[in-house]
């Protein structure tokens, strides 16, 4: 849902605003930090240097920014749209069975850039139908897309489960996962890339899927700001009365927006499944769907805020992990909810700073000149 922007120059609404919200966020972070007799310049520097200290560090950091590069566009195309795709994580799911299926049919006898092509497409299609029912639902029978959505995360998640135990489970192997993909199915480090600038990703599970976002995130700005249906879900998003009314077919751009939306989120699947474990597993998506919600609106749902704010969220989850690591006072949970602030101001809150902004910085009317006075 396109949010009213008020009279705020686009640096202040796009740089200022944003900035604002995450140094509250640590602020009263580092108020948490010291209420539990820890330092919070000590805790930056931990963070920051384990995120941002290594070329490991950065590869992390990286791994954990294509994710919500993924997730974030999809959020993003569906506000765009005015819908408030909250279904990421089950379309995450889906799309790692996408994933699942392309690599075991095909890993022992293609090269992995032929099945990343089929995997890719898999992953955009499964999570393209997961999103289907819940668009069909909005733009046939008014559901709200919010309930649906959420439910059916948990519908993903226990056939996700379902399907682990008891249908591709790998035989004689205890635990609910797929056998292990052969190279053919496995997506490349980029480790090469990391090397030109002299660094090297260690043991991170930075890999091609990072630049397949890039390339998403390329596409999703063409699709939105250099298309004619892209300018159709924009004024949807605006006004649907009036979209309805300038002949924009209504069912139509809510079923095509969330299906790229869906779509958007299933491909997430490709950076964890095929570029870090090799093998489908529960729970794989951790939480990136909804992360995706604060990453979008952070970005303003443009694809360069998002690659932006993507980063920021692969800072707090690297950082983080380093940093409950070198100090025990502050165990995971306390990271968890350093991560909760930010989402809050940067998501829930993120307006909460427009009002005294637009006071600040409102343009002054423009006098009219002295000719137009006697005109009348």
């Amino acid at each position: 849902m396109s949010a009213p922007l008020g009279t705020l120059p686009r640096w202040v609404n796009f740089g200022l605003l944003p900035l604002l919200n995450v140094l509250v966020a640590f602020a009263i972070s580092g108020l948490v930090v010291l209420f539990i007799g820890e330092s919070p310049v000590e805790a930056v520097q931990y963070m920051l240097s384990g995120a941002l200290g290594s070329g490991e560090g950065i590869a992390f950091t990286l791994y954990y920014a294509t994710n919500f590069i993924f997730t974030g566009l999809a959020v993003a195309v569906a506000f765009h749209g005015g819908l408030f795709n909250i279904g990421g994580e089950g379309q995450v799911y889906l799309g790692g069975l996408g994933v699942a299926m392309a690599a075991l049919a095909l890993d022992r006898y293609m090269p992995w850039y032929v099945t990343a092509v089929v995997a890719t497409a898999a992953a955009f299609a499964f999570g393209a139908l997961w999103a289907l029912i819940p668009a069909w639902l909005q733009a046939k029978r008014g559901s709200h897309i919010v309930i649906t959505t959420i439910m059916f995360n948990f519908i993903a998640a226990a056939l996700m489960v379902y399907l682990l135990v008891n249908v591709i489970k790998q035989p004689g192997n205890m635990s609910p996962q797929t056998r292990l993909f052969e190279p053919g199915g496995q997506l490349p480090k980029l480790g090469w890339l990391m090397q030109w600038f002299g660094l090297d990703i260690g043991a991170a599970p930075f890999n091609v899927a990072f630049l397949i976002a890039l390339v998403a995130a390329f596409v999703v700005w063409v699709l939105i700001w250099r298309t004619r249906f892209g300018y159709e879900i924009r004024t949807m998003g605006t006004n649907p009365t009036a979209a309805v009314y300038a002949g924009i077919p209504y069912v139509k751009t809510v079923v095509l927006t969330m299906i790229i939306s869906g779509g958007l989120a299933g491909m997430m699947a490709l950076n964890p499944v095929m570029g870090d474990m090799g093998k489908l597993q529960v729970e794989f998506p951790a939480g990136a769907g909804f992360v995706g919600i604060a990453v979008a609106l952070m970005g303003r749902s443009h694809p360069v805020g998002i690659i932006i704010a993507a980063i920021l969220f692969g800072v707090l989850y690297q950082g983080g992990a380093e940093l409950s690591f070198w100090v025990p006072n502050i165990t995971r949970e306390m990271i968890i909810l350093i991560q909760g602030l930010v989402i809050l101001f940067a998501g829930a809150l993120e307006h909460m700073f427009r009002p005294p902004l637009i006071a600040l910085f409102a343009a002054k009317p423009k006098s009219r000149p002295a000719s137009a006075g006697g005109a009348a």
